[in-house]
């Protein structure tokens, strides 16, 4: 199977089977619980784009943004079939390419190695290494316990 035989674009219309299934075969099976919320959120996010592979959705990254100050890059996920092969680093690159102009671009993550050394690898910055300029990320999870 070639490397580049997918293709990127900008979602349409989304087809929640389809969505749902991706999210639950990366083990995101808490947005599925409730697909009706989980359209709003894709309806309601500033971009998503898509990876499909013959027709098939194998990846999906998502935005939200004021289209002008901030860019939140939200929702990156491939398929398990389809990983280890440039598809989320070229969907995060392709959203990227449309906040050029938004001088700050947010992700949050979980904490683990590969995923640190992922967005890392794509000029994201963990706000515990930032010395020049000093931030801190604050974030309320409703339902999980902080400390």
């Amino acid at each position: 199977m070639s490397r580049t035989s997918y293709q990127l674009s900008t979602l349409e219309s989304p087809d929640m089977a389809a969505i749902c299934r991706l999210y639950d075969a990366v083990g995101w099976s808490v947005y599925t619980q409730d697909p009706a919320r989980l359209e709003a959120a894709i309806v309601g996010s500033h971009r998503v784009m898509v990876a499909r592979e013959d027709g098939q959705l194998i990846g999906l990254i998502r935005s939200i943004s004021d289209g002008v100050t901030i860019a939140y890059v939200q929702d990156i996920l491939v398929h398990p079939d389809h990983q280890r092969r440039g598809i989320g680093r070229a969907m995060v690159q392709a959203i990227l390419e449309q906040y050029t102009h938004i001088r700050q671009k947010v992700l949050l993550t979980d904490d683990r190695p590969e995923q640190l050394a992922f967005y890392a690898s794509l000029g994201f910055h963990n706000t515990r290494e930032l010395v020049q300029t000093p931030l801190n990320a604050f974030v309320i999870m409703e339902g999980v316990r902080l400390s």
